[in-house]
């Protein structure tokens, strides 16, 4: 039977126990990878030296102990020494151990991680909706465009001059380009082939690749971590899903000679994706100096047929996108004029299920 800690250590919530001093007695390992924080370096450390912001958290715990009863605070904002701002629910309980001082018990639950999973379920079920209608419509489109093809094949056999022959070949060069759109539209449903990758020959294969397109006039930085694990993954699917974002840049760029493009690579614990928490994950961040996605596309820049450029197709994102879920990770997008970051995690500590 798992003991007490082991039960604490594998919740989402973070849990830390404080003494009657406010010294951390207890930090589980959400709270820790919360607060970026070893329980090693913080174990009997007063709370105020978790962060860099400490008034508003101390007069919470105050208020508290004053009480004598459970309080919440929404939406706390506390600025690690690492520099990063990131808003907590806190959830603050009195408790008392038979004879020893009474202490606090502190509950965190990091705001935007809930607004992550609420977005992404949100987009799941969009995406959902969308490839249901797709999947309709590519079924009413492709009947009829099948018959118009051979119509058009069989009225060239019987046409008497060789010459008109050029209208039926228009009919069926068009006919087969809708059909190829469609295909497209419905993204690739291959069976994925898992294998154990090294992601940065993924990274590396597409920046060789973009070079070689673009004779080099760009600029690629890599910032790569090399103690990453490796991916268990299909390799052609995520090069076509980096490659996707990537090319995504290059056609939003003002000139090749202008585009730089960042790849940087990390490692992130305890991570939800979707209504699941791993452990470890491979984030990889693809950063662009581009105008911007315009605010009025950023929520939906990943459906099908969206794109703000004028012979843009809409579906390199949304084959990206898909890609990404069926390895069970998650892509995100931040845009603002001079910086767009595309963000893909990818789970670390499990292999996948291939039957997806």
């Amino acid at each position: 039977m798992a003991s007490q800690q082991d039960i604490l250590n594998n919740i989402n919530t973070g849990v830390i126990a404080l003494d009657s001093r406010l010294q951390l007695s207890f930090i589980n390992a959400s709270a820790q990878a919360l607060l970026e924080a070893s329980r090693a370096r913080v174990q009997n450390q007063h709370i105020s030296l978790l962060v860099m912001n400490p008034d508003e958290l101390l007069a919470t715990l105050q208020q508290c102990i004053d009480a004598h009863t459970a309080l919440a605070q929404r939406g706390m904002a506390l600025l690690l020494h690492s520099g990063k701002l990131i808003h907590i629910d806190l959830f603050a309980s009195p408790i008392t151990a038979e004879g020893a001082a009474p202490g606090l018990l502190l509950e965190l639950q990091r705001v935007d991680r809930l607004q992550r999973i609420s977005r992404k379920e949100g987009m799941q079920q969009a995406q959902d909706t969308t490839r249901t209608v797709i999947r309709g419509l590519a079924h009413e489109i492709k009947n009829p465009l099948g018959g118009v093809r051979g119509a058009a094949q069989l009225l060239a056999r019987e046409l008497p001059d060789s010459s008109l022959c050029e209208y039926t070949d228009i009919i069926i060069r068009e006919a087969d380009r809708l059909r190829d759109l469609v295909d497209r539209l419905l993204g690739p449903n291959q069976q994925l082939e898992f294998a154990a990758l090294n992601v940065h020959e993924i990274l590396e294969q597409v920046r060789q690749l973009l070079n070689a397109e673009t004779n080099k006039q760009i600029t690629i930085t890599r910032d790569y971590d090399p103690s990453l694990p490796e991916l268990w993954a299909d390799r052609s699917q995520l090069v076509q899903a980096v490659l996707n974002i990537m090319r995504n840049a290059l056609q939003a760029a003002r000139s090749l000679s202008d585009c730089h493009i960042t790849l940087r690579t990390r490692s992130q614990r305890q991570f939800t994706i979707g209504a699941q928490r791993h452990r470890l994950v491979c984030r990889v961040d693809i950063i662009d100096n581009g105008p911007g996605i315009p605010e009025e596309l950023q929520g939906l820049i990943f459906v099908p047929m969206v794109t703000g450029r004028a012979k843009g197709t809409g579906l390199g994102l949304s084959i990206a996108q898909s890609i990404i879920n069926r390895h069970g990770g998650l892509l995100e997008c931040q845009s603002e004029p001079g910086h767009t970051q595309f963000t893909i995690y990818l789970p670390l500590d499990h292999r996948n299920d291939t039957t997806r």
